[in-house]
């Protein structure tokens, strides 16, 4: 018999349940609160960046600039995380510019897990970790997260981190995306943590330009290096124009920080009255949400209207799922059922959740 024609560390990890659900919405959907992006404009100043490069009259902005990261970006970057992070930055070796933050981690899993290690994923999780540590050789260990997550649990495990020598993988691409007058706290600002955290962000999220495929890592250099290596073989590097462009924003932004007018300010006022009125009208319908802090993202308990659609205990598809792709269906509202986002030993404990994205137009 010959060999399967597909590596061994692509089995098992062929099912994607964006494949699945990105078609129903399409076929069925006048609401789709799914996937996690934007339906409005990204603001008139990073798109009027953009129309700059392109007619601007420096051509070289249309050909290969640094691998690493265009020069204009990963200096306003590192100028920014230096407020952040309260340290001193080098744009050269501290920053690194990706195909958005979806190439960052496969950087991160690539360079810094080595076969057999094991990795600890926080539930619910982004669905590409699993698949990425499994592809580097890696052996996933998941940990659910309870409703709650203070920042003194947050301090605990950078303790673990440093009395275990762990490295840390941080996905901050909602760092701007915060209510309530909550503030984000980077897991590397905290005692012993810089010198062993990859910091992972996204324009996309940040600029409301998910299209544009602008990423980044920040961290030490000892860790950098080697995802330097990784994407050096894979991408390359992304658009210069598009970089050129979020350099520009990051330039604004980095003039008005902290003030009334900055989109970081302005954009959460935005998403959480948005975030707001869907709390109120899942309420309405009988829906029990959990009001976020962070995000565009809303989990709702599902499980009031298990009356109008039975379980299945013959079926082996987990209700959220169920109930989901009858929602679309049948009401035309598109949603994503949340145990997805969890590990096959713990997904039943999650099927009566489903997940919607508010950063849309109403």
């Amino acid at each position: 018999m010959s060999r399967p024609l597909q590596a061994r560390r692509l089995e098992g990890i062929d099912k994607n349940i964006w494949v699945e659900f990105v078609k129903l919405a399409a076929t069925y959907s006048k609401v789709n609160l799914g996937q996690g992006f934007p339906d409005f404009p990204a603001p008139d100043f990073l798109t009027e960046a953009l129309t700059r490069a392109l007619g601007g009259g420096n051509h070289m902005l249309h050909q290969y600039t640094r691998a690493f990261g265009h020069p204009a970006l990963v200096k306003v970057l590192a100028q920014f995380f230096e407020k952040l992070l309260g340290r001193d930055l080098d744009p050269m070796t501290n920053v690194m510019v990706t195909v958005g933050a979806y190439q960052a981690l496969f950087c991160c899993f690539q360079a810094l897990v080595d076969e057999g290690d094991e990795v600890i994923i926080i539930e619910p999780f982004f669905d590409c970790y699993e698949p990425m540590v499994k592809m580097a050789g890696g052996t996933p260990v998941f940990v659910p997260l309870r409703p709650v997550f203070s920042r003194e649990e947050l301090g605990l495990i950078a303790e673990l981190c440093v009395k275990h020598d762990v490295l840390c993988i941080s996905d901050e691409v909602y760092e701007w995306l915060v209510y309530d007058g909550k503030q984000h706290i980077r897991i590397a600002s905290l005692q012993g943590m810089w010198d062993r955290t990859v910091i992972v962000g996204s324009a996309g999220k940040t600029f409301s330009a998910t299209g544009w495929k602008v990423g980044w890592v920040v961290g030490p250099d000892r860790l950098l290096q080697h995802l330097r290596t990784v994407h050096q073989n894979s991408v390359y590097h992304c658009a210069t124009i598009a970089q050129e462009a979020v350099a520009q924003g990051f330039q604004r932004e980095l003039t008005l920080y902290g003030k009334p007018e900055s989109y970081f300010v302005q954009l959460p006022k935005e998403l959480q009255q948005k975030r707001d009125w869907l709390v109120q009208s899942l309420d309405d319908l009988g829906m029990k949400p959990i009001i976020p802090e962070g995000t565009y993202f809303l989990v709702a308990d599902i499980s009031p209207f298990k009356s109008d659609v039975p379980d299945a205990p013959d079926s082996d598809e987990p209700y959220d799922y169920r109930f989901t792709k009858w929602m679309v269906k049948n009401k035309g509202l598109a949603a994503i059922p949340l145990s997805a986002f969890y590990s096959e030993a713990h997904k039943n404990n999650y099927t009566n959740f489903i997940r919607f994205c508010f950063a849309k137009v109403r």
